[in-house]
């Protein structure tokens, strides 16, 4: 295989993952021009492209040293995990996108007390690794029923007993008269690599990317606070922000007895959160959006 110098991504052409990680590589700085076929994005600025795949497909892409890293939900990369071809794919960040859980739903009419209600039972799922993974661990002998789509109307179908799927909001399996009873993994976007990573120029790279992932990362839902106080509030000030944490106390020049906090909250600040901070002895409150931080 030709020797490549810059480094390539496989993301989510469509789907949930998709919007949110290219908004996560723009808050990275990264700019991409597309293909007129739509599947490949050269990245300007940065030696960075993406190719735009299947999220099935991307373990084994990496696998085979097509791409260099890629973005997956962890339910793919555990799922593909166990396939000898996708041997080696390990998970480099949690991106904190894309959050669900592989969960076991049974009709609302079934009765059901514990994992061994499932014995003998058939359960549909696309994800018939974990879900197998998952029975073994529990100790339960049931069938696995592989689907590839369309797993939540197989009960209705009269194909399987139970059904595992991907839920978020738990809408689609209450429209299917279904109950969520067991949860499988709790899975989230993941930025994904060969264990072995390339020791040519795309390391730099790596490097610059998975430091602005962090950056964008660490400080997601965060606000900037910026106050004036009298010195002696600063102790009751501190005590009510969220999250406690430790503001930084800046001198006022000409005026001893005053001072300016700056403090970054790790979650949006309220009203009733700056009212109380305000009746600490704060004022000239300021709350700023923070989209990225280097340390």
């Amino acid at each position: 295989m030709m020797q490549r110098e810059r480094l390539r991504i496989a993301v989510q052409k469509s789907g949930r993952l998709s919007d949110p990680c290219f908004d996560l590589l723009d808050r990275c700085g990264l700019r991409f021009r597309r293909s007129r076929d739509g599947l490949f994005c050269f990245g300007e600025g940065e030696p960075i492209d993406l190719l735009l795949v299947r999220d099935d497909d991307i373990p084994g892409l990496i696998a085979q040293g097509v791409c260099d890293l890629g973005v997956v939900g962890r339910n793919v990369l555990v799922e593909c995990s166990g396939a000898e071809a996708n041997g080696g794919v390990c998970a480099l960040r949690d991106l904190g996108f894309g959050r669900c859980r592989l969960a076991i739903a049974v009709p609302d009419g079934r009765e059901y007390v514990d994992a061994a209600s499932l014995a003998g039972a058939r359960i549909a799922t696309s994800y018939p690794n974990l879900l197998r993974d998952w029975l073994v661990r529990q100790g339960v002998a049931a069938e696995v029923v592989t689907l590839a789509g369309s797993v939540e109307i197989a009960p209705r179908l009269g194909t399987a007993d139970a059904i595992c799927d991907l839920v978020q909001s738990g809408a689609t399996l209450a429209a299917n008269q279904l109950r969520e009873v067991e949860t499988v993994l709790e899975s989230e976007a993941v930025l994904v690599a060969a264990a072995a990573l390339p020791a040519d120029g795309r390391s730099d790279a790596i490097e610059l990317l998975l430091r602005r992932i962090d950056g964008v990362t660490r400080v997601r839902g965060s606000r900037l606070l910026l106050l004036q106080a009298a010195r002696d509030c600063v102790d009751a000030i501190t005590a009510a922000l969220p999250g406690a944490p430790r503001p930084t106390v800046l001198s006022m020049d000409g005026q001893p007895g005053q001072v300016m906090l700056q403090a970054l909250c790790p979650d949006e600040l309220g009203w009733r959160q700056l009212e109380a901070i305000q009746r600490a002895g704060a004022r000239e409150l300021f709350v700023l959006p923070v989209e990225r931080a280097l340390a």
